[in-house]
């Protein structure tokens, strides 16, 4: 291990531990954000960013009973700043840090907002089997039932558990653990806000153990390739979509376009007709919908049915949502595959 590479801050804790704390597996917490990084600015009367990953740590001592923990500061923002730059350095962070045989698991803090898209990013491009676990906060450290503490404390908890590996990118908040590829935010201020729809939690975590119910089985590694990825949008269908916003996408020079379709991947003849024209452009189109639960099927053969689509030579999204269907999109085509065959056979892993 490069032990150089721990903040000042992080050593003086560690020193401080008892020593029964220093002879626990390591954990490194990779800090980058979002309300569990935040507090009330007097002046703004407003959340803003404020604390470091030192300073939620200091707040959970009984971490020392599970784990040493390392903190790498690696950002501060809201996830509604997170893109494909910085999810292509917090990969190398975590690739980086698991790939330390000391290293027992990494934990990643958060901003709600886009966790469940950095943590299907994750699941799809760290290769390991340890367990990367992802948390956020509902509510600021500026409230008195702030969130952050026992969050951080599970996934310690998670990250050092031997059921944990091989499970993939994780999220877990409010005691609940749940799979990157289903999580979703389902509430703008409940605790209980991330959920699986259908296929429920991983596990629990409880005061004597942690519990995983089973393991997500559709998972897949793509490496990143490019420091740059290729340029992909999402565009929603709705009642009475003219399909010009695809267009003007395309006509802008977009690799690829996920549209949010309805139902089972409907749309209406202008969206259609706008898809076979990003086709004829080859620009790959992906058809994911709107709806929480269920996949995207080549059904309904009326004009923008989704067997018109397919015919047309779109992409089944299977049961990805559009903001994951638009990872998995970006990362195939940053490894050149880029017609309907190859992509459907990415998508229907």
């Amino acid at each position: 291990m490069n032990k150089f590479k721990k903040t000042a801050i992080s050593l003086l804790f560690l020193a401080a531990l008892p020593a029964f704390a220093q002879n626990k597996p390591v954990v490194q917490f990779i800090a980058t954000g979002g309300t569990i990084a935040m507090k009330i600015d007097p002046v703004k009367n407003a959340p803003v960013p404020a604390i470091s990953g030192d300073d939620l740590l200091a707040t959970v001592p009984d971490v020392a009973k599970y784990a040493t923990i390392e903190v790498n500061n690696l950002s501060n923002v809201p996830s509604d700043y997170m893109d494909p730059p910085r999810w292509i350095a917090l990969t190398k962070a975590v690739q980086t840090a698991l790939d330390r045989n000391d290293v027992a698991g990494v934990i990643v803090s958060h901003g709600t907002d886009t966790l469940e898209e950095t943590a299907y990013w994750l699941d799809l491009t760290v290769k390991s089997n340890k367990p990367v676990v992802l948390i956020g906060a509902q509510r600021n450290a500026s409230v008195s039932d702030f969130d952050g503490p026992r969050n951080l404390l599970n996934a310690v908890r998670i990250a050092v558990d031997p059921q944990a590996k091989d499970k993939g990118a994780m999220l877990a908040m409010n005691n609940q653990i749940n799979a990157a590829r289903y999580v979703t935010k389902t509430h703008t201020a409940n605790v209980e806000t991330f959920k699986s729809g259908d296929y429920g939690f991983l596990g629990e975590v409880y005061p004597d153990r942690v519990t995983f119910s089973y393991t997500q089985l559709r998972r897949m590694h793509i490496p990143i390739r490019t420091d740059k990825m290729p340029e992909v949008e999402i565009i929603a269908m709705y009642g009475g979509a003219d399909g010009a916003a695809l267009r003007n996408a395309v006509d802008r020079g977009v690799r690829g376009v996920v549209v949010q379709a309805l139902g089972m991947g409907n749309m209406n003849v202008a969206m259609l007709e706008a898809v076979k024209y990003a086709i004829s452009k080859n620009v790959a189109v992906v058809v994911s919908t709107r709806v929480h639960n269920g996949r995207v099927l080549p059904s309904y053969g009326f004009q923008g049915g989704g067997k018109t689509s397919f015919e047309a030579g779109a992409v089944m999204a299977d049961d990805l949502k559009p903001a994951k269907a638009r990872i998995l999109l970006m990362l195939s085509l940053q490894h050149g595959v880029s017609t309907q065959k190859g992509l459907q056979e990415i998508f229907d892993r």
